[in-house]
């Protein structure tokens, strides 16, 4: 097995473990105080939340669709933004259509990779950084009472980028014959779970 073959099935394994969870809420929440409990219950919450996953991984396949720059940029933009996101949250400021906001971003990421649709750079940035807004605000809502706020932030963050980094090797099968396949074929899925979490919020 070739080493880009090997990272792409690492990939799936981390994604179909995600999935597997089941779907946005009912997120573990540890009883222990103190900054490792908050770090572990911040990198648990993005893995348990199919909508969730799905985008994250979607972000890191579509900047290995686009290529360099993006292939850096989408995953450096959406964490970033996505504190931003929670920061609101952890402020106590409303942000209307969360669930909407968040099952889009599946629906919109998983089409663009799977139409290889070559977007500018920074048209992507700020489409992934729209949707950044609503996941990191989800996170920021939820926070578990006793969790250190930053500590907290920081899991899901750091969890965030390791979702990001599976797509980002699941897309280099792209190097390989019929791995562009493979690589629209995961992106319809995605956005057919977009659109199922869609008509859930609706």
């Amino acid at each position: 097995m070739s080493g880009q073959a090997r990272c792409a099935a690492v990939a799936a394994l981390l994604a179909g473990a995600s999935l597997a969870v089941g779907a946005h809420g009912g997120h573990p929440v540890l009883e222990a105080d103190g900054p490792w409990s908050a770090l572990v219950t911040g990198w648990l919450h993005p893995l348990t939340g199919v909508d969730h996953v799905i985008a994250m991984v979607a972000v890191g396949l579509w900047g290995a669709v686009l290529g360099s720059p993006a292939l850096w940029l989408l995953p450096v933009v959406f964490p970033l933004v996505m504190a931003v996101g929670g920061a609101l949250a952890l402020a106590g400021l409303a942000l209307p259509g969360v669930e909407i906001g968040i099952a889009l971003s599946g629906l919109a990421l998983g089409l663009a990779v799977a139409l290889r649709w070559r977007a500018p750079p920074v048209l992507a940035a700020l489409l992934v950084g729209i949707f950044a807004i609503f996941h990191g605000h989800a996170h920021g809502t939820e926070l578990p009472q006793s969790a250190n706020p930053l500590v907290y932030s920081l899991g899901f963050v750091m969890a965030t980028g390791a979702l990001h980094l599976a797509g980002v090797a699941f897309g280099a099968l792209g190097r390989v014959h019929g791995g562009w396949t493979a690589i629209r074929a995961a992106g319809g899925l995605i956005a057919a779970g977009g659109a199922y979490f869609l008509w859930r919020a609706a």
